[in-house]
């Protein structure tokens, strides 16, 4: 079947993160006096970030406490997607966006971060014009690995089917959403987070070292246009 539409994931699938966020994780968590380590950082990357908090901080901690953590983890992230010189796409994203877009495929951006980061993220790059619909986790009523962010994207796009909607990202979270929503193709990319082995067992259907390859792929499984994947080729 067709692929009409991918959904990617921001930080570590089309955004470059060099554990950028965990430590920005870690760091609220700490400064509320809990000690975390790195493994139970990644183990809720993909997560929105409140609920990555809480589960960081202990199901037991007031909405008050959580707030300040969350505020702390934001003002982390926008110091750094506003001012690091560090921030850049990962390598060949632009030019797959591009690509996907010759095929006649639309290109959405679903994410844990809430709008504010995601909007400075769009801001730093100037992606608010490339592709065709962005959602931030606290647009939706449950984040991540809950479908309503892809389902989301599917409506504001004119999808119908999520048997034509790709599912691409870095950690098990963004492969158990793709599977939630019913997604055509769920592909684990390895530039972020996620291992192989991880990837895999969150039900990746493949896992591709980056998004760069992801035209190909969908052109050698027969999920694209081939007229469209010969122009982007050119």
């Amino acid at each position: 079947m067709t692929i009409d539409l991918v959904v990617f994931d921001v930080a570590g699938t089309t955004v470059h993160d060099a554990g950028n966020v965990a430590a920005a994780l870690a760091a609220a968590v700490r400064e509320r006096g809990v000690d975390v380590g790195i493994d139970e950082v990644e183990h809720v990357m993909g997560l929105a970030k409140p609920v990555a908090l809480r589960k960081l901080l202990g199901g037991s901690i007031d909405d008050r406490a959580l707030q300040q953590a969350f505020q702390s983890f934001r003002h982390h992230m926008l110091e750094h997607y506003l001012r690091s010189p560090s921030v850049r796409p990962v390598d060949g994203v632009e030019a797959t966006f591009f690509a996907l877009r010759e095929m006649g495929v639309k290109i959405a951006l679903d994410t844990g971060f809430d709008r504010k980061i995601l909007d400075a993220i769009l801001l730093r790059l100037g992606w608010f014009d490339v592709v065709d619909f962005t959602v931030a986790s606290d647009e939706v009523a449950v984040g991540r690995p809950a479908p309503d962010m892809i389902r989301r994207v599917m409506a504001a796009t004119g999808i119908h089917d999520p048997k034509r909607v790709a599912k691409a990202g870095d950690t098990p979270i963004d492969m158990e959403e793709g599977h939630n929503a019913g997604c055509g193709e769920v592909i684990g990319v390895l530039t972020g987070t996620g291992s192989t082995e991880e990837l895999e067992a969150a039900g990746a259907h493949r896992v591709i070292p980056s998004v760069t390859l992801l035209p190909s792929v969908l052109f050698d499984l027969g999920e694209v246009k081939p007229s469209g994947f010969e122009s982007a080729r050119r």
